[in-house]
C-alpha cells in the first residue's frame, strides 16, 4: 500500500521542520531565504500545502540537504500503523534536549565528533552489559 498523497505532504512537512529545528533556524528566517513568508512555511511543515518541486529545490539549498533527503523514511510510512506513529524516533527528535545536544554536536570539529560518537557508543555497551 503506498502512502496517499497528503501523507507524503505531512512527511515532507515534517522532515522540513525537523531539518530546520536542527539547524536553529526561524520560520522567518527559511521564509527569507526561499523569498515566502514564514506562514507559507508553517503550511509546509504541517502538510497543509504541497510543496512544489521548484521550491523544495530551493529548501534543500537553504537547509544544506539533498532533496532526497525530504524523502527519506516515506516508504516506511506506507507500512507503519497509526500506532507507531507516535513510538520512537519521531518523538525523541521532538525533545529540545535532543536538539541541543545534536546541535552542540555538529559544533565539534570532525575529530571531536568522532571520539564523543565512539564514547556514546562504549556507554551504551556498558549499559547493556550491566
Amino acid at each position: 500500500m503506498e502512502p496517499m498523497g497528503n501523507d507524503i505532504d505531512v512527511h515532507l512537512g515534517k522532515r522540513l521542520r525537523r531539518r530546520r529545528r536542527l539547524l536553529g533556524l526561524t520560520q522567518q528566517q527559511l521564509a527569507g531565504a526561499c523569498g515566502v513568508r514564514f506562514q507559507q512555511i508553517q503550511k509546509y511543515e504541517c502538510g497543509a500545502n504541497r510543496i512544489s518541486a521548484a521550491r523544495l529545490w530551493q529548501l534543500s539549498e537553504a537547509l544544506e540537504v539533498p532533496v532526497g533527503y525530504f524523502y527519506d523514511g516515506l516508504s516506511d510510512v506506507a507500512h507503519r500503523e497509526p500506532a507507531q506513529e507516535s513510538e520512537g524516533g519521531g518523538e525523541m527528535f521532538a525533545r529540545k534536549e535532543t536538539l541541543d545536544l545534536i546541535r552542540a554536536y555538529y559544533q565539534l570539529g570532525e575529530r571531536p565528533r568522532r571520539r564523543l560518537l565512539d564514547l556514546a557508543k562504549s556507554l551504551n555497551g556498558d549499559h547493556e552489559a550491566v
